[in-house]
């Protein structure tokens, strides 16, 4: 493909060469070049591109994209931008031949929701005969292929590589969870998502490597609202107006407020033995009954962001309703069933904002007991620590304190910190390293009425001790469990 082509989207300099350059790959890994790339210069965390440029050189490189300068020999094309990360999202979109132009797709930021309000949407999408592509925190599904994720929103090549797999799959649509830190570094740049929506907000994700305050965060995730053609905005959120300041898209609203234009009200906690949901009636552009086998509030929000946008794809109110009904997220207050007498669900809540907002959930159910299991990540902050246990300690009545993802620290050790902040409560706790040992005392000391949350793990399917991660899926611990194994 020609230079031109890749570039006709971008403000740039040739500072050295042509645009009639043949380029034969797009690369930002310089591992990767080969003969006739073009090599992106990436300032990341950890490296800069631009000390690769002699390396790639050697290897053959055709063109480079830079933001500084550099010295190469002649024969190379250098191309100089402003951003060499927005540079390769548009780059990336021209070389797949811009998929995003034959998917309706649909991007979905916000501090939490993201991941079940994407299945929700595929859920009902696709039991109403659509063929849905996702890309998110748990995995990216692409056609028949399951890749899972490394980053909630990956880097724009692969972006664009994915879109290019699903149209050729034969996908209609595709939705995908963008984060602020993949709005703030332009991986979503190179094209305009058909439906953008929000969510809500709250501070989180600040710090080095990420963003420097909530002003910063905000500003981040708002972009999205200038990068798509229909905005769907929570309207109850309390930064509702901060977040479509400067917005270019057709706006619509969901929630509890009167102003929303689809509106959730007669909201009712649905509680049976070893069963959790809840129901309420839609009003406004549409206006039916809901039920939804997932507890909590914050569920109602994630259905009616689904409902949202499934309505402008003529989802008929039948689907809707039966879908939402089945519509499932690996580890995201998933129940599993293991008795007619409590219930047990698991839950990627893996710091205390989240365990609190859990754990306040399963509160208005008014269980018998509520037992919440759950460990820290080791070499991660002492600090989330203490504070997850003094939640634990606060909200449940029982904590059983067990190992998450050790890495090169003892389990025991992180244990004990967060014995630290559960000693600034009343909270009754028992400590069991092993978690399979953990859950076990879990199930088998389980009361008629009791919730049992097993915290911190969700979708992950291995312990990583010692910089290896070995197997282990919760759900086959409890499978083992079950049979006596």
């Amino acid at each position: 493909m020609k230079l031109g082509t890749l570039l006709e989207s971008l403000e740039y300099t040739i500072v050295q060469g042509s645009t009639d350059t043949e380029v034969k790959g797009v690369e930002y890994d310089s591992r990767k070049v080969q003969e006739g790339s073009l090599f992106l210069c990436i300032r990341g965390a950890v490296a800069d591109g631009h000390t690769f440029v002699p390396d790639v050189v050697n290897k053959g490189a055709a063109v480079l994209v830079v933001e500084e300068e550099v010295t190469v020999p002649e024969g190379i094309t250098v191309v100089q931008v402003e951003d060499t990360r927005y540079a390769m999202a548009c780059i990336s979109a021209a070389w797949f031949g811009h998929p995003a132009r034959e998917l309706k797709t649909i991007g979905v930021t916000g501090t939490k929701g993201k991941t079940t309000t994407t299945y929700m949407v595929k859920s009902i999408l696709e039991n109403a005969g659509y063929k849905v592509g996702l890309i998110g925190t748990i995995e990216a599904i692409v056609g028949e292929k399951v890749i899972p994720a490394a980053n909630t929103t990956p880097e724009s090549y692969v972006i664009q590589k994915y879109f290019r797999e699903m149209a050729d799959a034969g996908c209609d649509c595709v939705v995908m969870e963008v984060s602020s830190q993949g709005l703030m570094l332009h991986r979503t740049a190179g094209f305009i998502f058909d439906y953008g929506i929000f969510t809500n907000i709250e501070p989180d994700h600040i710090g080095p490597n990420e963003h420097r305050d909530f002003e910063h965060y905000l500003q981040c995730k708002a972009m999205l609202l200038k990068q798509c053609k229909v905005g769907i905005v929570n309207r109850d959120d309390e930064h509702f107006e901060r977040m479509i300041e400067g917005h270019t898209c057709q706006l619509e609203t969901f929630g509890f407020s009167e102003e929303a234009d689809l509106q959730a009200e007669d909201a009712e906690l649905v509680s049976r033995p070893g069963y959790l949901g809840i129901s309420y009636h839609l009003r406004g552009l549409l206006d039916f009954p809901v039920e939804i086998d997932i507890p909590g509030k914050f569920s109602i929000y994630n259905s009616l962001t689904a409902i949202a946008i499934c309505r402008h794809f003529r989802v008929s109110q039948e689907n809707i309703v039966k879908a939402l009904k089945k519509a499932k997220v690996k580890g995201r207050i998933e129940m599993i069933k293991v008795s007619d007498d409590f219930t047990l669900m698991i839950d990627y809540a893996h710091n205390a904002m989240a365990l609190e907002s859990l754990l306040t959930t399963l509160r208005e159910y008014h269980p018998h007991r509520l037992v919440c299991l759950f460990g820290c990540g080791g070499n991660r902050s002492k600090l989330r620590r203490y504070e997850m246990g003094e939640v634990s300690g606060k909200l449940a009545d029982l904590t059983i304190i067990t190992s998450d993802n050790p890495r090169y620290e003892e389990p025991q050790a992180i244990i004990d910190d967060i014995k630290v902040g559960i000693g600034k409560t009343e909270g009754k706790y028992v400590e069991i390293v092993d978690r399979k040992e953990a859950i076990a005392y879990a199930i088998h000391h389980g009361e008629p009425g009791d919730i049992i949350i097993l915290a911190g793990k969700g979708h992950e399917d291995y312990q990583e001790i010692e910089g290896k991660k070995y197997p282990m899926d919760e759900r086959v611990l409890i499978a083992d469990i079950l049979a006596g194994r």
